[in-house]
Order: C-alpha cells, then sequence, then structure tokens
C-alpha cells in the first residue's frame, strides 16, 4: 500500500483531502449507511453524486473536504468532514458539515477526527478563528459529538436548511479559535 500524507492524524485517524479516485470506496459506505444517516445525511452513493461533490469540495475555495481514514484498519474510509461555506477576512469561520461510515460508528473516531480537524481548521494555512455546526434537533449523536469537541450551543434557527424535502430547524454551535487554545 502506498504511503498517504495526511494532514492531521490521531493515533487511529488520518485526515485526508478528498480525491476523485476515491469514488468507489466512498459511494459503497455511503450505500452501506444509509440506515445510519437517514433522516440526517445525504452522502453520494452513486458515481456522478460523488464526481459532482467531490469536484465541489477539491475546486471551490470557500470549502474544504477531509476523508476520515482509519489508520489501524490499513487506511479504509471511517468517514468525512467538510469546512463549507468558509469566509475570510475579519470573520474567518467555516460551517462544518460531517458523517461517519457504519462500520466506523459508535468506536469514537469521528470525536478525534473532529478534534483534529478543529485544530488544523485554527492552524496555518487555513487560520479559521471560527467553525459552526448547525444540527437538526432530533440528531442527538451529532449533538453529542460537537459537545465531546468542545462546541458551545449558541442558538436555535427556525426552517434554516432545505433537508430530505423540508425545510429544517437546526440548533447553532460553536467553537473558536481562544477556546481551543486556552
Amino acid at each position: 500500500m502506498p504511503e498517504v500524507s495526511y494532514l492531521a492524524v490521531t493515533d487511529r485517524i488520518g485526515l485526508r483531502p478528498f480525491t476523485l479516485a476515491d469514488e468507489a470506496e466512498f459511494t459503497a459506505r455511503a450505500r452501506e449507511s444509509r440506515e445510519l444517516h437517514r433522516p440526517w445525511l445525504f452522502p453520494p452513493d452513486s458515481p456522478s453524486a460523488y464526481l459532482q461533490y467531490a469536484t465541489r469540495l477539491i475546486e471551490s475555495p470557500d470549502k474544504e473536504g477531509y476523508l476520515i481514514c482509519d489508520r489501524v484498519d490499513g487506511g479504509a474510509l471511517a468517514g468525512y468532514v467538510n469546512i463549507n461555506n468558509i469566509v475570510h477576512g475579519a470573520f474567518r469561520c467555516g460551517a462544518l458539515g460531517y458523517g461517519a461510515f457504519a462500520h466506523a460508528a459508535g468506536r469514537g473516531l469521528m470525536t478525534e477526527a473532529l478534534n483534529a480537524l478543529v485544530r488544523y481548521a485554527f492552524a496555518p494555512p487555513l487560520n479559521l478563528h471560527r467553525l459552526e455546526i448547525n444540527v437538526q434537533p432530533g440528531n442527538a449523536r451529532s449533538i453529542a459529538l460537537a459537545r465531546r469537541a468542545g462546541f458551545t450551543k449558541e442558538g436555535y434557527s427556525p426552517r434554516m436548511l432545505f433537508v430530505d424535502g423540508a425545510w429544517r430547524d437546526h440548533e447553532r454551535w460553536a467553537i473558536t479559535a481562544e477556546t481551543v487554545r486556552g
């Protein structure tokens, strides 16, 4: 197996950018994880949907996409985390989206990955100051993950995002660089 260059690592996970070559494994994992993801997430589960999704993450200046690789399991994809709507300048903020794959759920890998991603995002080259997570109130696992990673609930936004055919309410969670450094 070729050596993988990770942007952030822990003992068990590595974060690396999306590539178009990850389509087969990603879409297979997404299909295997439908029951875990629904009704909260709809990651791409076909080659054409993955191509569109990954291309946006790779090419867009206001997005960063990272695959979570299980270093104990030979680098198998365990999930993903994206920083969306990145704004630089005085705001220096981004909004996170993430998901575990079913075979990796409940093992603490997402907590390690989110903590590693936060540290990475607040350091060069990204130098963000704030990260936000918007999560539907009924998604208890995602809310628990945000808490474990040190995010603080800041508010509630009615009908914030269009998910699964309807405008859904979301809780707003955030963390700043000072919180992590302090």
